[in-house]
């Protein structure tokens, strides 16, 4: 589900600009064009898609010309192509250079011995990018920015509590519209405006002896897991299966299956269900390895409940603030994080709200309907995105090819083009197309946005064609059931190393492939 942020940057074409301000193109390659359209045409509409529902379009981005469409127009479920929207609405309202910002209080100033005798409060704002993958090797990484910023104000003890006021989000601590087997996978940790590490556990399964329950051993601390342990510890010969079980609107985790005797490094992610709560107790664990007391407890306040942090006694005394929206957003596509899109989505909703907005209005709501006003308001195909969430991970969300395709074509030319077009991931170099199209021409070449659920497929981006024509699609393909021991996304990889492959010279376009860098 998590992959370590790729540091790989890759510059959006250099010659973009005159691509944009060229005058349309006619493809004087009419029949190369046609065979490019037989053969997509043969292809999707074999037997065995008789089933399936496919939803295509293929637009250049040299001529503005149509390649290719095959029920551009039909709503499908795009999965986590939903994450290109979300994408581009924070890049086109917050620009790639805007940072979160988590603020830290005291509910009463240091005393002359840097005493707090109050409160300490950290207060989120949705930066979902707190992990120990990013920030360094090991858990307490994480904190030690809030350290630095508490020990800078002189504070050097607090005789009241430690507080996580995660109140900024609006909403329940889920996405709209998904399933319980989806909380069941570890896919959709509860939305906070305080997070750490994805907002789930790690916890590594060992075998004990034969017969008796493995032991169960959270990697991170301060986690607030229950455990009941199911497990059972078999034969070397034995099969390892472990998961787990967590009932709805419970917080006792059941832990089943069998580990055999000497397995090793196999781990569970484990959703934390109170992660701002995790967070108070982290940070005050971590002060206290660097001598700093906090001697009342560490807690959390979440919406609907009141903020502890904006009385008129309050001091603030330092922030840590996010990397820049150009690097969240190329987290959570590269590794399509669905947490982190749903967070972002979150803040970009209540950037949004004002002292006249209902208090029960969602921060997800308002989110979605920033969403609408920006496709709104740039003549993009509102009507044909349906969403209930950001991350894709709701089958109830919808959208057209023809959509996607528009939203593509935008973004290739917004001023935040190179910071969309280095988020997303590369063929067969990073992300999840880092096993994709290896050794083809698309490797290295087409960059694209990956979705799967369990009847959807989708694949859309840009790719530059055997020719050097710049090429924006979108691949949906929903309801096939593909064959045992196939993803459906290799019938989605058929079409896009069709396009890669594609030898049809636009007119006025040079044959020679642009250089990235």
């Amino acid at each position: 589900m998590k992959l370590p942020g790729c540091k790989m940057f890759l510059a959006v074409l250099p010659f973009l600009g005159a691509m944009i301000s060229a005058p349309a193109q006619e493809t004087n390659a009419a029949g190369p064009l046609d065979e490019l359209r037989s053969q997509i045409t043969t292809y999707i509409e074999q037997p065995r898609f008789n089933g399936a529902l496919w939803g295509i379009k293929i637009v250049s981005l040299d001529s503005g010309k149509t390649l290719f469409e095959s029920n551009a127009g039909r709503l499908m479920s795009p999965a986590s192509n939903c994450k290109l929207y979300i994408a581009a609405l924070a890049l086109d309202r917050l620009g790639g250079d805007y940072r979160i910002s988590t603020p830290v209080y005291v509910t009463m100033k240091p005393d002359s011995s840097g005493t707090v005798q109050g409160d300490l409060v950290v207060v989120g704002h949705g930066d979902a990018t707190l992990n120990p993958w990013r920030l360094g090797t090991n858990f307490w990484d994480i904190f030690e920015p809030f350290v630095t910023v508490i020990t800078h104000a002189g504070i050097r003890g607090v005789t009241g509590d430690l507080v996580a006021d995660a109140t900024f989000f609006h909403g329940r601590p889920a996405a709209s519209s998904l399933t319980l087997d989806d909380f069941q996978n570890g896919e959709c940790p509860a939305i906070s405006a305080l997070t750490l590490d994805d907002g789930v556990a790690h916890v590594r399964v060992e075998p004990a002896s034969v017969g008796e329950p493995c032991r169960l051993m959270p990697l991170q601390p301060d986690a607030g897991l229950v455990f009941s342990n199911y497990t059972l510890t078999v034969s070397s010969n034995g099969a390892h299966h472990v998961e787990y079980y967590l009932p709805f609107g419970e917080k006792i985790i059941y832990v089943l299956g069998q580990t055999p005797l000497g397995e090793t490094n196999r781990d569970l992610d484990l959703p934390v269900l109170e992660p701002a709560k995790w967070f108070a107790t982290g940070l005050k664990d971590a002060l206290a390895r660097h001598g700093l007391k906090v001697s009342g407890e560490a807690r959390a306040v979440a919406w609907p409940q009141n903020p502890v942090w904006n009385n008129h006694q309050t001091v603030k005394v330092g922030e840590v603030l996010s990397p820049p929206l150009r690097e969240i957003v190329r987290l959570f596509l590269k590794s399509s994080q669905n947490l982190e899109t749903d967070t972002l989505l979150a803040h970009l909703g209540e950037t949004t709200r004002t002292p006249g907005t209902p208090a029960w209005r969602t921060s997800e709501e308002l989110g979605l309907g920033a969403l609408h006003q920006f496709l709104v308001s740039n003549n993009l195909p509102a009507s044909e995105v349906l969403f209930n969430e950001g991350s894709g991970l709701s089958a109830d969300n919808l959208a057209t090819a023809n959509s996607v395709v528009a939203l593509l074509q935008f973004m290739w030319r917004h001023p935040a083009a190179r910071d969309f077009m280095n988020a997303l991931p590369v063929a067969a170099v990073d992300g999840s197309l880092r096993e994709r199209f290896q050794l083809t021409p698309a490797a290295g070449n087409l960059r694209a946005k990956t979705g799967s659920l369990s009847w959807a497929s989708s694949l859309s981006g840009y790719v530059t064609s055997a020719a050097g024509e710049h090429l924006a699609f979108s691949l949906m393909l929903n309801r096939y059931p593909a064959p045992p021991n196939e993803a459906a996304s290799r019938q989605l990889d058929a079409v896009a190393l069709m396009l890669a492959d594609f030898s049809g010279r636009p007119a006025g376009i040079s044959a020679a492939k642009p250089a990235l860098h």
